[in-house]
């Protein structure tokens, strides 16, 4: 028999008060922790540093150890579906057997854990790109596991998929009332991992930042 799982670990307490917003149509919104305000999100975004992305050779997933055990017989993706589901209860092996997780991106709620995808908000080859390809594999390991700030949030699958390893300047959310969100969480991400952002994506981050 499946019961609800409570995660100790001191990664999952940091969001745990912030993980979740008003629910809708049953479920709650995902909601990372350490989303900043306006405010803060246009502060760091001042302070990035603006350059060119650089090339992707020798790029590889697996340069970014994922999803990495947390303890408890669960990984980050399942902390993640913990944490940002609705109901959840799991088996032993913590993975949900139930539960309802509405996608913040598109506002679709789904209660098939394979229909969620856990988004880095900030893709692993985006970071590659702007300063991550001269990290060590466990600097890479911690950025793609980061439950600390608002990297990882579970979405709808097809959503995530269509979003690939593209920037704000290329993709956003269909749903344009969360790109003041997604704006401040990518940009608070690039700030904490010190990564650059080019002139294309700081105008568009600046844009989404318009409709706070």
């Amino acid at each position: 028999m499946s019961v609800p799982r409570t995660f100790r670990r001191g990664l999952i307490a940091v969001g745990s008060a912030l993980a979740l917003t008003m629910p809708l149509s049953g479920a709650a919104v995902a909601e990372p922790p350490g989303i900043p305000d306006e405010a803060t999100a246009r502060a760091q975004l001042g302070e990035l540093t603006v350059a060119a992305d650089g090339p992707m050779d020798g790029y590889d997933r697996d340069l970014f150890p994922h999803w990495s055990d947390q303890g408890d017989s669960c990984n980050t993706r399942e902390a993640v579906l913990e944490r940002d589901g609705t109901g959840v209860e799991s088996g032993s092996d913590c993975y949900p057997t139930s539960g309802t997780w509405e996608s913040p991106y598109d506002g679709a709620t789904w209660s098939e854990p394979s229909d969620v995808d856990i988004d880095h908000v900030v893709p692993l080859a985006a970071a590659w790109r702007s300063g991550a390809a001269d990290w060590t594999t466990d600097q890479r390991e911690q950025f793609a596991n980061d439950l600390s700030a608002p990297q990882l949030i579970a979405v709808t699958d097809n959503v995530n998929q269509e979003k690939g390893d593209q920037s704000p300047d290329e993709w956003k959310p269909p749903s344009q009332d969360y790109w003041c969100t997604y704006a401040s969480m990518w940009i608070t991400v690039k700030h904490k991992w010190e990564l650059t952002v080019d002139d294309a994506e700081k105008a568009a981050l600046t844009e989404m930042l318009d409709a706070c």
